[in-house]
């Protein structure tokens, strides 16, 4: 059966339309949706058949997945991440919701996904009102990894007519936000005790 298509307007998403998806997330299902960047594909955290098929669909190793969670702000991410030095907690006040991974060192609250060994997690808080009334509204992070295009020129896809006809198959339930934007977060490692800058991205670092 073809996934949900739910057609949302950005600046102001329709609560009956969240939850639509929110239902279709907490039964286990993958959900496609827009975010500050680019598009995005997502599931419950809890979730781990549904964190399994996310890994099959990105055609990822289980066990080796670079955990990603989508917050809805600052007090969401206290919960998974360990107590963040003064440094990092101001940068993030300051660029946050925005195009920016901050790689964090994990608390116990994150869930032992695929029995992965990994100590640290990426965390963002997107600038897209429909992903952040999402995450809201299930009551914990999403786990969370972008839509890559084959097409070795066009590195993500963009259209949400394509990203439909492409994912209908695979996912349940495809937000269409509008057009996505075709460059990937800025990704912060702030697990040392220097920020360091592993990609640069559509956030800029020239203020950071």
């Amino acid at each position: 059966m073809s996934a949900i298509r739910l057609s949302i307007h950005p600046d102001n998403p329709p609560l009956n339309k969240i939850l639509t998806a929110v239902e279709v997330v907490r039964k286990g299902g993958i959900v496609i949706y827009p975010t500050d960047t680019v598009y995005a594909i997502g599931c419950d955290i809890h979730n781990q058949k549904a964190v399994e098929r996310v890994c099959r669909l990105k055609n990822i190793q289980p066990g080796k997945i670079n955990l990603s969670f989508i917050c809805h702000d600052l007090s969401h991410i206290s919960e998974y991440t360990k107590a963040l030095p003064t440094h990092v907690f101001k940068l993030m006040k300051q660029v946050l919701p925005g195009p920016y991974t901050f790689i964090l060192n994990a608390s116990n609250n994150v869930p032992n996904i695929l029995n992965t060994k990994k100590k640290t997690i990426g965390i963002r808080v997107p600038d897209n009102k429909i992903v952040l009334m999402l995450v809201k509204e299930l009551g914990n992070p999403l786990l969370s990894t972008s839509i890559k295009n084959d097409d070795e020129v066009l590195e993500y896809t963009t259209d949400p007519d394509e990203i439909y006809d492409r994912y209908k198959n695979y996912v349940d339930v495809i937000i269409d936000g509008g057009f996505g934007d075709n460059e990937a977060s800025t990704i912060l490692d702030c697990t040392g005790t220097e920020i360091e800058v592993v990609r640069e991205g559509k956030g800029s670092i020239e203020d950071l």
